[in-house]
Formats: C-alpha cells, sequence, structure tokens
C-alpha cells in the first residue's frame, strides 16, 4: 500500500520529495496514512472500481462544498485518484477532543453555534446531490440502542444500569419534521482541537454526512461536552430549536453513546470506551 500511495503522490505531486509515510489507522470503509506529516492520504476499501470511483469523487465534491460552507476549517482536497479510490488533503492541526480534554469547555461553544448555524442552513436541494438524505424511525434507534446495551450491560456500574433501562423502557419521541445538512457524526474524535487554547483547529470525517434531523449534530455535542457547553452552543445557533428538537438530541445523545460503548468493548477502540464510560451517568441524567 505505502508503494501504492508513492506511485500516487509522484502523479498527482511530481517533484515534491516524499520523506516519510505512515499509516494512521482504518475503519470499516477507509484506510488512512499521513505524509511527511503534513498531508492526509485515504483510501477506499471498496473493492468494485465503479462504486469506489464514484464513492471518491463525491466525497472530494463534497469536502469542496464544506469548505465554503464552514467557519471552521475543514479538510480540503489536494487531489482525487477515483480509479486508485485515494483522496489527499492537507492535515489540520490540532488533536482529537477524544482524550484530550480542553481547559475551558465552554469556549467551544461559540464556534461550535457558528458552524452548525452555517451547515444546517446549506440548500438541502444542492447538499442532497452530494450527500444522502437520511430517515431512521427512531423506535429503530431505541431498539438498536437495546441491542447495544445488552452487550455491555455487565461492564455499566450499577447505578447507570437503572437510568439506561429507564430510558429503554421509554416511548421514544416525535419524529423530526424537518432536515438539513448535517455532518452526522459530530463526536468529540472528529473535533480537533488546540487544548492549551480551548480552541477547535478543525472539523474532520464527512463520510457519513446526510441530510438528515439537526438535532442529530447537537446530540454528539450533549453526549461528549455535556449541558455546559450544549446549552451555550444553542445560544449561539440561530435555527430553530424547541423542545420537542432537545428530546430527541437527548435521545440520540443516549443511543450513539451505547453504541460507543458497544464499539469500543467489542473492537477494542479504548477511547470510545473509556469516553462513554466517563459520559454515561451525565449523559442518562441531565
Amino acid at each position: 500500500m505505502i508503494d501504492e500511495i508513492r506511485a500516487l503522490l509522484t502523479r498527482h505531486l511530481p517533484g515534491r520529495e516524499v520523506r516519510s509515510i505512515t499509516k494512521l489507522g482504518e475503519g470499516l470503509d477507509n484506510v488512512a496514512y499521513e505524509v511527511d506529516r503534513e498531508l492526509i492520504v485515504r483510501g477506499s476499501k471498496e473493492t468494485d472500481p465503479a462504486v469506489r470511483a464514484e464513492t471518491t469523487r463525491r466525497e472530494a465534491e463534497l469536502l469542496e462544498a464544506v469548505a465554503r460552507l464552514s467557519p471552521l476549517p475543514v479538510p480540503e482536497p489536494v487531489f482525487a485518484d477515483l480509479d486508485a479510490g485515494f483522496l489527499a488533503y492537507v492535515k489540520l492541526p490540532g488533536v482529537p477532543l477524544i482524550g484530550h480534554p480542553v481547559a475551558e469547555p465552554a469556549r467551544l461553544a461559540g464556534p461550535l453555534g457558528g458552524f452548525l448555524s452555517s451547515l444546517h442552513r446549506a440548500p438541502v436541494q444542492e447538499m442532497e446531490k452530494l450527500a444522502p438524505r437520511e430517515s431512521y424511525p427512531l423506535v429503530s434507534w431505541r431498539d438498536d440502542a437495546e441491542r447495544d446495551y445488552r452487550k455491555v450491560v455487565r461492564h455499566v456500574p450499577a447505578v447507570a444500569r437503572r437510568l439506561v433501562e429507564d430510558f429503554l423502557a421509554r416511548t421514544p419521541p416525535a419524529e423530526p419534521q424537518v432536515a438539513a445538512f448535517c455532518h452526522n457524526d459530530l463526536g468529540g474524535e472528529h473535533l480537533l482541537v488546540n487544548v492549551r487554547a480551548s480552541a477547535i483547529t478543525g472539523v474532520i470525517d464527512w463520510t457519513d454526512a446526510a441530510v438528515t434531523d439537526p438535532a442529530c449534530d447537537l446530540a454528539l455535542i450533549f453526549r461528549d461536552l455535556g449541558p455546559e457547553v450544549f446549552e451555550p452552543t444553542l445560544s449561539h445557533y440561530d435555527g430553530t430549536f424547541d423542545d420537542a428538537d432537545r428530546e430527541r438530541a437527548a435521545f440520540y445523545a443516549r443511543c450513539s453513546l451505547l453504541e460507543d460503548l458497544a464499539y469500543g468493548m467489542a473492537d477494542g477502540a479504548t477511547r470510545y470506551r473509556d469516553s462513554a464510560l466517563a459520559h454515561l451517568t451525565g449523559t442518562f441524567t441531565h
């Protein structure tokens, strides 16, 4: 794979001297490498050439559109090789918020509120050309969360079990009535920060971006940063967000926390496991 990346860099960035290529990690869909601590090169694991090319093309176009929308730094493509399924972009500064708490988390609220305002105002008809529309019934969210909980229940402290089981026994909130363009996975692992300055330096990983319920984006702020950041973020958010939206945000936060906990336990992804356990009681209490 490293030889393939060297060949891609030679083809797309002729004359560039490549000093180092380091594997960063991989997920179900992609594998990522860092080049000279300056570039991120991500390759698709899709085996169908036509699907791989179309997915890479759409992602490159999506990132270009997001860069025009976002007041926060986002990855901007340097090149996209559709046949090989590789996308390269300049590495953004900072470290993931997950595992790197900032000293003054409330300072994140203003930038997050402005970022989500810009994102959710994007013309839906235009963004649907680049991102799918998602509508997953809330009862299915709850059912998935219950399955995840059964996988990890023995790792959940006794006091928290009662909170989780009370939540799972309730009727899910009413379905959303509006949809907007969303990052759709705005957890701490995808927010880059300068820890000392308590500042957001980038928003990464747009592979799950979709036209969906805007409460999904607010939900992960609630989950990973708590009400002390969630509430002031809403004060900087210029979209409509009423009591029903708040109820869904809390609902999504709780379901997604159980999903992360199950993933962290099953795959040895300790940062997900540790973050979920650290936020478990707070997310299910507030």
